[in-house]
């Protein structure tokens, strides 16, 4: 495979995967606004944060206001995660890669992204917001289920399965990042609502049922992390997707940079441990930019070993 269309799937996979963690984000984190006391802010920086658009946003000169920041997330053209832009890139893509994937994939994709340019603007309200996010959602993973289900194992889907996983690893770590940094800050008036912003770090990632099949206690801080850093099992983990990326290697040409990268990331997850960092100063904080190093490591070693020959 020309390893420009192979560049195209991994980069697919990210942007769709992008676009639908983004909904999530903005969605779940409504949510948890109302569920707080009124006197209690929380605001709407951590979703920047998050998304690693808190600089991008700055020089736009606006105030993060709610409505700022939801559009600037939602369908701003100047913000390149918002999920217009990911939709747009994964469009342009799909357009030069017809050939590689079923003909559904495309039509999905195409209804997705009319659907937001057409709603998005007229969504960023709250009256329509959580109808049109889980539209984008729903469409998401439809399009998800078209791929898996008509696209053939080839070299192809590998890399599209590659891009797919580091960028929901990449994901699940911010969001670990900013919250826990948020929960753990000493700040008396939250300390009662902790459970309700573990649950949503779990919502965030649809994963508040399967954690409570799995851990079978009460929502906290320790059993949090450990499971969204360190489950085996649980698609959004990220050890789960840093396996996955594992998996699609043997169809790939070798390349032990590659396969490097991915072993001292998933070992540094694995061998975390969860009750020491929890007592160092900034522990988790730091561990997650250990860890985004590492995704970016594991980044770098595709990009050299198959994009670039």
């Amino acid at each position: 495979m020309l390893s420009r269309v192979a560049d195209n799937l991994y980069w697919f996979g990210r942007y769709l995967q992008r676009a639908e963690n983004t909904a999530r984000l903005i969605n779940v984190h409504a949510n948890l606004l109302l569920d707080l006391p009124r006197n209690l802010t929380v605001g709407w920086l951590p979703l920047l944060e998050i998304a690693g658009a808190d600089g991008l946003f700055k020089t736009t000169g606006m105030e993060p206001t709610e409505d700022n920041v939801v559009r600037f997330l939602m369908v701003d053209e100047r913000n390149p995660g918002a999920i217009f832009s990911s939709l747009s890139f994964a469009r342009d893509i799909a357009r030069v890669s017809r050939d590689c994937m079923p003909r559904e994939a495309w039509e999905r994709l195409n209804d997705l992204f009319l659907f937001v340019q057409d709603r998005g603007e007229r969504s960023v309200s709250r009256a329509r917001r959580q109808d049109f996010l889980q539209g984008v959602i729903n469409g998401a993973m439809l399009l998800v289920g078209v791929l898996t289900s008509n696209m053939s194992r080839d070299v192809g889907f590998q890399f599209l399965r590659i891009g797919t996983n580091l960028e929901q690893a990449d994901m699940t770590t911010r969001i670990l990042d900013v919250r826990s940094s948020r929960l753990f800050v000493a700040d008396a008036a939250l300390t009662p609502f902790d459970n309700i912003q573990w649950m949503s770090v779990l919502k965030s990632l649809t994963a508040y049922q399967m954690y409570r099949r799995h851990v079978r206690t009460r929502v906290n801080g320790p059993n949090v992390l450990r499971f969204l850093l360190q489950n085996r099992q649980f698609p959004r983990s990220v050890t789960f997707c840093l396996s996955m990326v594992g998996s699609a290697l043997p169809f790939l040409p070798p390349s032990r940079k590659v396969e490097r990268a991915l072993e001292r990331t998933k070992a540094l997850v694995l061998d975390a441990n969860i009750e020491a960092l929890l007592e160092q100063p900034d522990g988790i904080a730091l561990f997650m930019d250990e860890i985004q190093i590492g995704l970016g490591l594991v980044d770098d070693a595709v990009v050299e070993s198959y994009f670039r020959t």
